[in-house]
């Protein structure tokens, strides 16, 4: 075990065997209330053997929060906006469509007088001259107390 060295000393040579380590196996400590310690319960499995151990509890939800009701009022009165803005589109369409089919009117109206009263200027500015109709002479008429005699 003692060589030599560079400077002619002994040195002692120390061999060391790692040892495994072995990993602990804990388990996590539940806190116990000091005056809330529960029983110790044993049970028999069909096989024969025995397991011991503390009865659990199930866990138990967390209570839902409750929602607080929505009157049936405050629903109709939402519903009854949305339909109304659902509906006022079409409102607007139906007046613009009254409000067009007025002006058509109103425009052929003053087509049509355009249109007669053309025709009436020709009438009355045409070239004279009779070209037709009845003539009525009225020689003697005498009116005696709004009777017409001839």
């Amino acid at each position: 075990m003692n060589e030599p060295t560079a400077y002619h000393r002994t040195a002692a040579v120390e061999v060391h065997h790692p040892a495994p380590i072995t990993p602990a196996h804990t388990v996590p400590l539940v806190p116990v209330q000091p005056g809330n310690v529960p029983a110790v319960a044993s049970v028999v499995l069909p096989d024969g053997r025995v397991v011991t151990g503390y009865a659990m509890e199930p866990a138990k939800p967390e209570p839902v929060a409750t929602k607080p009701t929505v009157s049936r009022t405050a629903v109709n009165i939402a519903l009854g906006g949305i339909g109304f803005g659902a509906v006022c589109g079409g409102l607007v369409l139906l007046t613009t469509f009254i409000a067009a089919l007025a002006a058509l009117i109103h425009q052929l109206i003053i087509l049509a007088a355009v249109i007669f009263g053309g025709w009436v200027a020709v009438q009355v500015f045409s070239a004279s001259g009779s070209k037709g109709g009845t003539t009525v002479n009225i020689r003697r008429a005498v009116f005696k107390r709004n009777h017409f005699h001839s």
